[in-house]
């Protein structure tokens, strides 16, 4: 009785929900009737054998069998099977009556209606199909049986006795309560490991926090056991505490001392004179006596100068904090899609950020959008086939889609018709298309593709490179830039914001900058001992970001070409495991104030770009952080993880 009232509950919600107030007061009325004996069998007979088989309404028999079937679970496989046959038999008798009334129009009708269903299911119906057109179908040996007042009797019984077993309430109801108790535990059940989750999202924390601490007190000692070896062999007028160096630049003299104390993580180099070409001198000649052998390039007095140590640092003398002091970002709003069933490896904001692509490693690109708001006509599931390497929406507009695949194809998706509209393919000799990106002004895209390089496992260990530019009208490769003899792979493409300016990173650490209008390379330098893997313009584009797969981040001047004006070293996100299987990325907010890296952690970091002194974390994944985004015009990012989430975050 319990769970008929709760099904009852169920209904009046549902009327009152869809304002059908005057159902509502005949489902009342008919409640104030009920005996309370659970389903009448006799009215349901009536429904179907006097109402609608008598009045021909063949649409509404059809309606209320399939209705049935949805009340059979498909896990009940003899009532499933009953069910099938009585629907047949039901039907059949439809057609008898209507002809035993003389309307051979509505045998007509419902053939034409039901007729391609009738067929897809088999059972015999092709032969019906004539009865219409038959003198005498009482009698013909194949329908005659049908026809009888026996077989209507029997049917009839054969239909209340399976309505009477299913409706006896030992199962529409008991799945309904048992369904409620199941989101019940599953309720509790979700609730307990989300508290279980944080513990050890926690505990997790702690041990990477102790780890990184270890790791710096050994490299601390290391590098102490080092100076002193030293400092022993120096002259006896050196103090061993303190080693001034001097050299000299264009005549003029710089002072900068090494203060070495107890603790040798807080080292402060600091130059207060004219610009320093390079700091590489000790008291008995040429060798250099700094551990790291650290070079500043040409730097004005009042650029900032820093110096890290596996995530701690100095600017302008003073100590900042860790990423592992990080204050946890504040949020105003957070989504989690979950429609990926294996690690993602991109995704991003579209041109307006109302529309988010994910990709993950098993080929499968989706198309969404976090606000509710926003219509949902253009989210979509593209199969791939093969592992996706990049993404890149067009700039003018959220119409297309652009994904590059690792063999060698680039798939141009409209999302308004939901289909390929042009699918591309590079050379056989460079099949992994690394990077795409969109000109924000002329209808073109410059692809980065690589050759594969067999007998490694680390994904920054590709062959050669090619930059190709395609035209988004033609469809068609537009030209080839030159890269010089086997070039190293690029893995980063960036346009400036009038597309005259790509910048491109490679796998030796080079940056190179190319003339869009001429096709030709304009510049580069050395930037990292690494792999770049991301690069990005500033805000004001007078500097370009460079991460290294090293975890080194530098911001380069582009007004004077390899001056260093930022720099933080993230090198505890991204771990050598992490580095073999995903590319580490980086993004930048519009202001140009905050970036934010991806990590071997649950967590990432993001953080303040120059003059600001600390940072924040993400809220955690349940595993490494692969990919990261922000949206083009608000204080919004969104990151991608191995856990096969994406979060959508905005920040307070």
């Amino acid at each position: 009785m319990e769970n008929m009232q709760y099904a009852e509950e169920l209904v009046r919600e549902f009327l009152v929900f869809r304002g059908f107030t005057n159902t509502l007061q005949a489902f009342e009325k008919e409640l104030s009737t009920d005996i309370g004996k659970g389903f009448q069998v006799d009215k349901i007979l009536n429904l179907i054998f006097s109402v609608y088989i008598t009045n021909f309404q063949a649409e509404k028999l059809v309606g209320l069998l399939s209705f049935f079937k949805q009340c059979v679970s498909s896990s009940e496989t003899v009532l499933t099977a009953t069910l099938a046959k009585l629907e047949i038999s039901i039907l059949r008798y439809y057609i008898v009556h209507a002809l035993q009334s003389g309307r051979k129009d509505k045998v007509v009708e419902f053939f034409g209606t039901n007729g391609n269903d009738l067929l897809l299911r088999g059972q015999d119906w092709t032969s019906w199909f004539a009865i219409p057109y038959l003198k005498n179908p009482s009698l013909d040996p194949q329908f005659r049986i049908y026809f009888t007042k026996e077989w209507y009797e029997a049917l009839r019984l054969s239909v209340r006795n399976f309505f009477s077993e299913i409706f006896n309430g030992t199962h529409i109801l008991l799945t309904i309560s048992s369904e409620k108790n199941t989101v019940k535990h599953l309720k509790k059940d979700i609730k307990q490991l989300n508290v279980k989750l944080s513990q050890l999202q926690a505990l997790l924390e702690e041990k990477e926090a102790q780890l990184n601490r270890l790791k710096n007190n050994s490299e601390t000692i290391k590098y102490a056991n080092i100076r002193r070896t030293k400092n022993s062999t120096l002259a006896s007028g050196v103090n061993e505490e303190s080693l001034l160096l001097s050299t000299n630049s264009s005549g003029a003299c710089a002072t900068t001392a090494w203060h070495m104390g107890s603790t040798e993580m807080g080292q402060t180099w600091a130059s207060s004179g004219p610009a320093l070409s390079r700091f590489a001198t000790n008291m008995s000649g040429n060798d250099s006596i700094s551990p790291s052998k650290l070079e500043f390039e040409d730097a004005g007095a009042g650029d900032i100068i820093q110096t890290f140590n596996d995530g701690l640092y100095t600017e302008n003398g003073r100590d900042a904090q860790g990423e592992e002091d990080f204050p946890e970002v504040k949020v105003d709003f957070l989504e989690t899609f979950l429609g990926h069933t294996s690690p993602i490896s991109c995704c991003r904001f579209s041109s307006s950020g109302n529309n988010i692509a994910s990709a993950s490693v098993d080929g499968t690109v989706r198309i969404w959008t976090y606000d509710s708001s926003t219509p949902a006509s253009r989210n979509a599931t593209i199969y791939c086939g093969t592992e996706i390497m990049s993404l890149e929406w067009e700039c003018k507009s959220d119409r297309l889609l652009l994904i590059g695949t690792a063999d060698g194809g680039i798939k141009a998706w409209n999302v308004d018709a939901k289909r390929v509209v042009c699918d591309l393919n590079t050379t056989d000799a460079f099949p992994s298309v690394l990077d795409l990106k969109c000109s924000p002004v002329e209808p073109i895209f410059v692809s980065a593709a690589a050759s594969r390089r067999y007998g490694s496992s680390n994904i920054y260990s590709w062959g050669f490179a090619s930059l190709t530019v395609w035209n988004m009208k033609t469809w068609k490769a537009m030209t080839v830039l030159p890269l010089g003899e086997d070039p190293p792979a690029i893995t980063s493409l960036c346009f400036n914001h009038n597309g005259k300016i790509l910048a491109a990173s490679a796998v030796d650490g080079m940056i190179h900058m190319f003339d869009m209008s001429a096709g030709l390379q304009i510049t580069g330098w050395p930037a990292h001992d690494s792999a770049i893997s991301s690069i990005l313009f500033g805000p004001d584009e007078t500097s370009i970001f460079s991460l290294g797969s090293d975890g080194k981040i530098i911001e380069w001047s582009l007004q004077n070409q390899g001056q260093v004006l930022w720099t933080r070293n993230c090198s505890r996100f991204c771990d050598p495991e992490s580095s073999k299987s995903c590319r580490h990325e980086m993004a930048l907010d519009v202001n140009g104030r905050r970036l934010l890296v991806t990590s071997g952690s649950v967590r990432a970091p993001i953080y303040q770009v120059r003059g600001h002194a600390s940072g924040m974390r993400t809220l955690p994944h349940g595993a490494a952080i692969t990919t990261v985004d922000w949206h083009p015009t608000l204080p919004m990012f969104l990151t991608g993880s191995a856990d096969h989430s994406v979060q959508v975050m905005s920040l307070s």
